[in-house]
């Protein structure tokens, strides 16, 4: 990775955690100027992965996603820590449902060392990660196959998941607002977690810091519906105590 493509993935990396800067702070906080940044944020705008505003830019506004490729390059450590705690609290002979995300495919590389676990998925990169096992049955969910990152969406994807009773869930999400929601911008791939959700025996979530006050439009569920969630530190004492008294339990990586 060169050195512009190396400060564009801090630079997503750092809106992700502020949403929104001005191009003076953020060229002090690179050691860049003004011209250099603005020359940074044009081309991640013109891929989608962020939004102008004037004097400054932000991620993209609670319509969409910031694209595959790009989510896979974000937060990498923490994914990993986060996937490592998940995968320990997973036993060996488990079944489990994990869905669409770049930190669901971290939990999968986790879960390489377990023993006769039944993976369910509409992730295909989930499904090729689990079946290199092969103590594991990897069952995948029927439907329309996503392009841009091999998720399974849609009707079939729903009643085929239906058909199952998992010990555990396994989501990502891509927001969580002050009230505890659970929020995605896709409603297909909402649908589909919804599902999860209702036929897990226990959900865990596993999502990174930076999903904690991030908008998204489609409401997946509440995190009272969970077991616990996963995250990494440092997550604020305020979002702690909401997590708390939904009754989830709460591990930083």
């Amino acid at each position: 990775m060169n050195k512009a493509d190396s400060r564009k993935k801090s630079l997503l990396e750092y809106l992700n955690k502020r949403g929104y800067a001005t191009i003076e702070e953020l060229a002090q906080h690179f050691s860049v100027t003004p011209q250099t940044m603005r020359r940074d944020i044009n081309q991640l705008a013109e891929e989608g992965s962020v939004q102008r505003f004037h004097g400054g830019v932000g991620m993209p506004l609670g319509t969409e996603n910031i694209i595959y490729h790009q989510r896979k390059l974000l937060f990498t450590e923490e994914k990993r820590r986060i996937a490592e705690l998940v995968a320990a609290h997973i036993p060996d002979g488990a079944s489990l449902c994990l869905n669409i995300g770049t930190t669901t495919e971290a939990v999968a590389c986790a879960l390489s060392a377990h023993k006769n676990l039944r993976v369910l998925t509409n992730n295909l990169n989930v499904a090729r990660i689990c079946a290199a096992n092969p103590d594991f049955e990897v069952i995948i969910a029927c439907g329309t196959v996503r392009s841009h990152d091999l998720g399974v969406t849609g009707a079939e994807t729903e009643q085929f998941i239906r058909e199952f009773r998992m010990d555990f869930g396994i989501i990502g999400i891509s927001g969580i607002d002050g009230e505890g929601n659970l929020l995605d911008y896709d409603y297909k791939e909402v649908s589909v977690a919804r599902t999860i959700l209702a036929h897990s025996r226990r959900v865990f979530l596993a999502c990174d810091n930076s999903k904690f006050g991030r908008p998204a439009m489609a409401r997946v569920g509440h995190l009272s519906q969970l077991e616990a969630v996963f995250s990494n530190a440092p997550l604020p004492a305020p979002w702690q105590d909401l997590i708390r008294e939904s009754g989830a339990g709460l591990y930083l990586a």
